[in-house]
């Protein structure tokens, strides 16, 4: 029977000492927080360990979220600040080394990925997704701040400048057909095919010797990985725009909306991002009077009206 071990937030399950799958298991959203980063770096240091191991699959034990996103409670402790193996801060050292090491590793997408999971999920070698249940996307941008964990460097190479701008700058979930269509992910499957598939090139891929595997993922690596010091420019920019007071402001108006409660607004919390702010300038002004005058009976209070300001 594979090996498992249920004490910590990443579940390792050894199928065979070549193969593991590591199942995030932190009830209620898999939420990325300083917890997190230490059973992530745990782990770095049991895969450096074992000379046999070839491939690690990622998955989540949550149906609707894979990794939910950076908590904004406070919960980081010093991921920004400690300085890892890779001379790296923990939360930048956890995905370099994680894309560096000999081992390969594949993202099994089901749920929310957005934020810092999705820059894990671009740390990894190899993502196949759901196609009827993903949800993937960098929605700093919406909440005040900008991607700050490698989403910025990482997707250009995979998706191309516009499509990397218009996943950063629209701050949407991307679902998984789109995210394969763009190169987001290797590969988008229904729901009941995802865990055949990569099984299958998991095991496929642990059945080759390990020099071969490594040497030619370095290879890879050495034409496609952002330089460090662009990774840990994005980190200390990130770190300085939470303290900015517009994006005080925003995340505190999710936290009152439900982010980190509430399991519907968690899923969708994407879409208020971009919700049009009620407009009233002197033209929609005098058109608001006018209906009000038609309409007495009618409330118009906190009505959006589309015009533009008038220069009458």
């Amino acid at each position: 029977m594979p090996d498992t071990n249920a004490a910590t937030p990443v579940r390792v399950v050894e199928e065979t000492p070549a193969y593991w799958r590591i199942v995030f298991d932190y009830p209620p959203f898999n939420m990325v927080d300083d917890t997190m980063f230490q059973s992530l770096q745990d782990l770095l240091a049991r895969m450096d360990a074992s000379p046999t191991l070839r491939v690690i699959v990622f998955e989540s034990a949550i149906p609707d979220f894979y990794l939910a996103h950076f908590d904004l409670t406070g919960k980081i402790g010093n991921i920004m600040t400690a300085v890892g193996r890779s001379g790296l801060p923990i939360l930048m050292d956890t995905f370099v080394r994680l894309t560096k090491s000999a081992v390969v590793t594949i993202a099994k997408i089901r749920g929310c990925v957005r934020g810092v999971s999705s820059e894990f999920v671009l740390a990894c070698d190899m993502r196949s997704a759901s196609r009827e249940n993903t949800r993937l996307g960098q929605p700093e941008v919406g909440v005040g701040v900008h991607p700050g964990g490698g989403g910025a460097e990482r997707l250009p190479d995979l998706v191309g400048r516009g499509r990397a701008l218009e996943i950063i700058l629209s701050g949407n979930d991307f679902d998984g057909d789109t995210a394969e269509r763009y190169g987001y992910v290797n590969r988008a499957l229904p729901d009941s095919e995802l865990d055949g598939f990569v099984d299958a090139l998991a095991r496929r891929i642990a059945s080759f010797d390990g020099r071969p595997i490594a040497a030619a993922k370095h290879l890879v690596n050495e034409v496609s990985l952002p330089s460090a010091d662009s990774l840990l420019d994005a980190l200390n920019s990130f770190e300085t725009a939470l303290t900015w007071p517009e994006t005080q402001q925003r995340v505190e108006a999710l936290f009152k909306r439900g982010l980190q409660r509430d399991s519907d607004f968690e899923k969708r919390w994407t879409e208020v991002l971009g919700a049009p702010r009620k407009i009233v300038t002197r033209t929609s002004r005098a058109c608001l009077g006018l209906v009000s005058w038609l309409f007495p009976a009618t409330s118009f209070e906190g009505t959006f009206i589309p015009f533009r300001e008038s220069t009458a």
